[in-house]
């Protein structure tokens, strides 16, 4: 008698090499994912929760993703960002200092021919560049567990990155913790499996 043959486990959408967008103009198109772990892309279902709180979560505020400007910061494969303009923002700056990081964004924005609504700035998201214009949106992705998050958005207010009501997105493992710095609210903290998401807005 042979031995049992043990079942394929399903296909993931999130494994490397490929992510896919969720909604919007480029609902369903495939863009480069990281091969290797020196950079985390941000898994769907915790993108889809996201965005899903960032469409809803503001009826009666002064916030919609629909003409947003959004920064997406530690961008990684620039999915956050690509994702917010597939939903109707109108431009996104994508902020990383990794050389493989940002050569895969620049490949991802072309893919997309979205270079019109894209701009891409190689720095550290702790000691940004001063802001040409304030966004009503900035997304926080940086590597789990480096305490980078309250410097990040210390810089953000300092270099005058948001606007008063501004949304920040912040994605952490779901032990992990972080000072909220002066000039912002929590808006609401969810897990999503491994990680969690907070929503701040900008005072």
């Amino acid at each position: 008698m042979g031995r049992p043959v043990k079942p394929k486990a399903p296909a993931k959408t999130d494994k490397p090499g490929r992510l896919r967008l969720i909604s919007g103009i480029w609902r369903g198109r495939l863009i480069e994912a990281p091969a290797d772990m020196d950079v985390r892309p941000t898994a769907e279902r915790t993108r889809e929760s996201l965005f899903n709180r960032l469409m809803h979560a503001f009826p009666n505020e002064d916030f919609s993703l629909k003409g947003a400007k959004v920064a997406d910061l530690c961008a990684g494969s620039g999915a956050l960002g690509l994702e917010a303009l597939s939903r109707g923002a109108a431009e996104a700056t994508f902020v990383d200092q990794s050389p493989t990081a940002l050569a895969l964004i620049r490949r991802n924005v072309a893919t997309l021919a979205a270079e019109d609504r894209a701009t891409i700035i190689s720095g550290d998201a702790r000691a940004l560049p001063r802001a040409m214009r304030t966004c009503d949106l900035a997304m926080l992705d940086p590597p789990y567990g480096q305490n980078l998050i309250t410097p990040m958005l210390m810089s953000l207010a300092a270099q005058n990155w948001l606007r008063a009501g501004a949304v920040v997105t912040v994605e952490t493992d779901a032990s992990e913790v972080f000072d909220i710095p002066s000039g912002y609210t929590l808006h609401d903290r969810r897990e999503t499996g491994r990680a969690a998401v907070t929503l701040l807005r900008k005072t």
